[in-house]
């Protein structure tokens, strides 16, 4: 449990009762969390930040909706995870490639996990480590599948032709190794979504 536990606890409670300097705690703790959060959808820092102060200034305004400390977290990123769909449909991207990753970041975003992940508790590497060894668990010809599609970008079409196999085979390696990932790392599914897009 984090040693700062009590101490936030208490700012928590002087934070509903609305004083600022319980809020200011929060906010400079949360704010470039939720602009780091933001700026991998948007591709825009300065409106990042923009929308960082937007959701932290709504949670100020409606304290009194948040009900424990974890909260927060759930608030903030909820509403961050709401600007961000609506910008992305109202910036239509001409870029076909582009287009198709921004309606995958939409998907992916819609994962309910919100409310669970603590994001200071598990280091990258250890994350990495965990993914790692989910994709060398997959069935070997899943696991290259796999590692063809999501890491060298090939299309189907590439892969079937290297491997030679049907088009139908290239999708349900796909289709059966998201299946054995996603039951295998359904915790850490949120934050592996964010050190993708950070690489």
């Amino acid at each position: 449990m984090n040693n700062n536990t009590s101490f936030e606890l208490e700012l928590f409670h002087s934070f509903k009762e609305g004083n600022e300097t319980a809020y200011t705690f929060f906010y400079d703790k949360y704010f470039r969390r939720i602009q780091s959060f933001s700026v991998q959808f948007i591709y825009d820092n300065d409106e990042a930040e923009n929308l960082a102060q937007e959701a932290l200034l709504h949670l100020w305004q409606n304290k009194e909706s948040v009900e424990s400390i974890n909260g927060i977290q759930a608030f903030l990123y909820t509403y961050a995870k709401s600007k961000c769909l609506n910008l992305i449909r109202h910036n239509k991207v001409k870029d076909k490639f582009k287009n198709d990753l921004l309606n995958q970041k939409e998907k992916e975003l819609n994962i309910e996990v919100l409310n669970s992940v603590q994001f200071d508790t598990l280091e990258l590497t250890e994350l990495e480590r965990i993914i790692q060894e989910s994709i060398n668990d997959l069935p070997a010809k899943t696991r290259e599948v796999f590692i063809k599609k999501r890491f060298e970008n090939k299309k189907n079409a590439e892969i079937a032709e290297e491997m030679q196999v049907t088009l139908k085979a290239v999708e349900a390696h796909m289709t059966k190794a998201l299946k054995i990932l996603k039951s295998k790392l359904s915790d850490y599914l949120f934050l592996i979504f964010i050190l993708i897009c950070n690489k």
